[in-house]
C-alpha cells in the first residue's frame, strides 16, 4: 500500500518493461517466459511482488455462469418455490429364510417340495431396521408450531458494572486457599505423643501433706497452757 490505497495487482513482466539496469535485466537470448518463473524472476525495489501466472482481461467475470433464469428479486418476493417433501419408498424387502425354514421345520416339512410350498404360502420378508433420513416422511407439526430457539435470558447489567462476578470469584479463591492451608496443616502436622501433650497441659501440682496416723486426725487439743487466746495469738505470729 502507498499513501492509503491499495496496491492494483500485477500482472506478468514483460521484456518491454525491463529496463537496462534493472534486477531482471537479461542478456544474450530473452524469452518472455524467463519473467514467468518465479524461481528466476528477481524482486523488483521499492514494488510488490509480480503474479507470474497469466490472467485474463479486467472485463473477464470470474465465477460459474448461472444459464437458468428465475425470474430475479420480483419472482423470488412474489412466490415461493419450495421443494415438496418425498414421500416413503416401498421397497421390496429380501425374503427371510431362516424364519421361513424355522416354521417349515415347526410344522413337519423336510424335503425341498414341501420348503417351497411353504415359502408359497408364508412370504415373510427381512424387516427395514436401518434408519434412513431419506427414506422418512417430514413430522407432522401443529399449525401453531414456532420454530427455532428459545431466547437466553437477558445480561444482568447491573452485576457487570457492580463487579459482581469479580466479588464472586474472589471469595471462591479465598475459600480454595484457607482450603488448602487446612490441608497443608494435616499433612504437616507432627503426632503428639505423651511427652508433648503433658508439656501443654501439665499435671495440677498436688498439695504438700505430712503422714499422721489416722486415729489422730480430727483430734482437739485438750489442753491449753496460754492464758487466753490474745496471747496464743502472739506467741504464733513471733513464731512466724
Amino acid at each position: 500500500m502507498a499513501g492509503g490505497r491499495a496496491a492494483s495487482p500485477r500482472r506478468p513482466l514483460t521484456l518491454a518493461e525491463v529496463e537496462p539496469g534493472s534486477e531482471n535485466e537479461r542478456l544474450g537470448v530473452a524469452r518472455d517466459s524467463m519473467l514467468c518463473n518465479p524461481r528466476i524472476l528477481k524482486a523488483e525495489l521499492g514494488k510488490p511482488q509480480r503474479n507470474c501466472y497469466t490472467l485474463p482481461g479486467f472485463d473477464f467475470s470470474y465465477g460459474m455462469h448461472t444459464h437458468r433464469t428465475d425470474g430475479g428479486v420480483p419472482e423470488a418476493i412474489g412466490h415461493w418455490n419450495t421443494v415438496k417433501p418425498r414421500t416413503s419408498l416401498l421397497q421390496k424387502m429380501p425374503r427371510d429364510f431362516i424364519t421361513m425354514n424355522r416354521g417349515a421345520l415347526k410344522a413337519g416339512y423336510t424335503t425341498a417340495h414341501e420348503f417351497n410350498l411353504y415359502y408359497k404360502a408364508k412370504d415373510i420378508r427381512l424387516k427395514d431396521d436401518k434408519p434412513s433420513r431419506f427414506k422418512k416422511c417430514p413430522p407432522e407439526v401443529p399449525a401453531d408450531f414456532t420454530y427455532g430457539i428459545t431466547a437466553r435470558p437477558s445480561t444482568p447489567f447491573f452485576d457487570l458494572l457492580q463487579h459482581r462476578y469479580k466479588e464472586l470469584w474472589m471469595e471462591q479463591q479465598r475459600a480454595l486457599t484457607a482450603a488448602q492451608r487446612v490441608q497443608e496443616k494435616k499433612k504437616n502436622k507432627v503426632r503428639e505423643t505423651r511427652t508433648t501433650f503433658l508439656r501443654k497441659h501439665p499435671l495440677p501440682a498436688k498439695k504438700e501433706s505430712f503422714w499422721h496416723l489416722p486415729q489422730f486426725e480430727k483430734v482437739g487439743p485438750h489442753l491449753s497452757t496460754f492464758p487466753d487466746r490474745d496471747a496464743h495469738k502472739k506467741a504464733s505470729s513471733a513464731s512466724h
